[in-house]
């Protein structure tokens, strides 16, 4: 059968107030982006009339401007999950005007099949090609996987989104394969990093395509800061700390997988690993792969790479097409329940490295909320790989916003990963190593390794006065230096006892 052309205006007209969609892409890379952007029009003129208009999201990860900026600004979203990055979306869920559901990456395919989020009425799909076969129609992604697959088959209704951006190249990094629900969910046949257990393309019934949006727009990537002293100071204490446990004998000498999170601190971690002449060539298993890594896997130092999504410039992906004989035999592109499965991130033996807000003293972290009421971004796939690793890292500065801010606290505000996942804290101080130390002790190694000498007599003053058992608290002084943050505009209060007066 032949599907219908059509624009992305005509196609944005198609949905209704109410329903739900469910789009490509992980992170801003890969996403559907031209209906998305012709929707946001539809709701402004909507609300202008006087007529309500609002629809439910479900996406893989974050996506761009074109859908959850623009969708926000137009107030268009009544509901979104699983995560997102984008700050003008934030800007309206913290104003209380999007019901926001902040869930592990891994969860988000499974929970829709579930049915906990209840219908999926629309899939739009950005591909690189599309082909008729009988009553099916092979669907070849972009730059990511997401939940592709997933959304095709629940949904009523599918739109692509032909996006002649992107080389047909990409057809030859996916491997699509989506997993049975219990009782029939069978192991993931998957046993290394490199190897491929599924299709090339997303399989969807013709019947439910009801046109094809023909468009050439970039990726909506985003570039991050360059490296600066704090960054690259993290990324040899993490470099150093590896290569100590790889000749301790904890990590094997063929080195393990490593995922490591969004931004310029995973940057630095990555290339202090690649100039460190005692790290092996190694293997990515990730979520996210950035621009590093494609110059990583182009010099041989990173011999073959797993991810859902292709992170990067445009410039970067390019040198993925460009190179494209090279990469689709060690580049593979996976749906995010099989690149954030935790089965196989705890089988694989990923050592995980992620970003962190704040960490308190016992080694719990906050990934997601400034003073534990904002939210910065979600949780991302982050829970997925460090409740899961080989070795669990969290890294971060000390401190923020001048030194106004400590990163390691008493009580972290908000917490998303708590003091059993976390075995090694990082920052540019030094490191913390929690595995086999009880509550005090890990409170003693963080402050003494990782807290900014600013900050760290002010928490040895908190142990003081903390009383318990196992894990000591003073739960009228565990936020103190929040509530003088919120008070005073800094988190250096003058002592505990002054402030237990307030």
């Amino acid at each position: 059968m032949a599907y219908t052309h059509m624009t992305a205006a005509e196609a944005a007209a198609l949905i209704k107030n109410g329903e739900n969609i469910a789009l490509s892409g992980f992170t801003p890379s890969g996403a559907a982006k031209a209906v998305t952007k012709e929707l946001a029009k539809i709701a402004e003129a909507e609300h202008a009339a006087g007529r309500e208009f609002q629809v439910g999201i479900f996406t893989g990860a974050s996506t761009g401007q074109s859908t959850d900026g623009d969708l926000a600004n137009a107030k268009a979203i009544r509901y979104r999950a699983p995560y997102t990055t984008n700050p003008d979306f934030r800007k309206h869920v913290n104003m209380g005007e999007i019901a926001y559901n902040d869930i592990h990456l891994s969860q988000m395919a499974q929970e829709l099949r579930y049915g906990f989020m209840g219908q999926v009425d629309w899939a739009i799909l950005e591909v690189c090609d599309f082909e008729e076969c009988g009553d099916t129609c092979r669907a070849y992604l972009t730059s990511a996987g997401g939940i592709s697959p997933t959304a095709a088959r629940l949904a009523k209704h599918v739109i692509l989104e032909h996006n002649t951006f992107h080389s047909t190249g990409a057809k030859f990094l996916h491997d699509v394969y989506e997993l049975q629900d219990p009782p029939l969910r069978q192991p993931i046949p998957l046993t290394g990093v490199g190897d491929r257990i599924g299709k090339p393309y997303v399989e969807i019934d013709a019947k439910k395509i009801v046109g094809v949006v023909e468009c050439n727009i970039p990726d909506e990537a985003r570039a991050f800061k360059d490296l600066d002293p704090v960054t690259t100071q993290i990324g040899m204490n993490v470099a150093e700390f590896l290569v100590g446990d790889m000749r301790r004998g904890i990590i094997p000498q063929s080195f393990l997988p490593l995922q490591s999170g969004v931004g310029s601190t995973a940057n630095a971690i990555l290339a202090a690993l690649s100039q460190d002449k005692n790290v092996p060539d190694f293997n990515i298993f990730t979520e996210v792969l950035q621009d590093a890594v494609v110059d990583m896997m182009l010099e041989g130092r990173v011999k073959d790479a797993s991810t859902c999504s292709l992170t990067v410039t445009n410039e970067s992906l390019m040198k993925v097409y460009d190179n494209i004989d090279y990469f689709k035999n060690h580049l593979t592109l996976r749906q995010s329940e099989i690149s954030n499965s935790p089965e196989l991130i705890r089988r694989l033996g990923v050592i995980a490295i992620n970003t962190a807000l704040e960490v308190d003293i016992y080694g719990n972290a906050n990934s997601t909320h400034i003073s534990g009421t904002k939210m910065m971004n979600g949780i991302g796939g982050s829970g997925d790989f460090e409740r899961n690793a080989y070795i669990s890292i969290f890294t971060c500065p000390s401190v923020a916003k001048g030194g106004l801010i400590s990163s390691v606290v008493p009580f972290v505000s908000h917490q998303d990963h708590s003091e059993h996942d976390v075995n090694i804290i990082v920052t540019e101080q030094g490191v913390a190593d929690l595995r086999g130390k009880s509550p005090m002790q890990r409170a003693e190694c963080i402050i003494e390794n990782c807290a900014h000498p600013d900050y760290r007599q002010l928490l040895w003053d908190y142990l003081k006065i903390a009383k318990g058992g196992h894990t000591k608290h003073c739960l009228p002084a565990a936020f103190a230096m929040h509530d003088t943050l919120s008070r005073k505009g800094d988190m250096r209060l003058t002592d505990y006892a002054e402030y237990m007066k307030i």
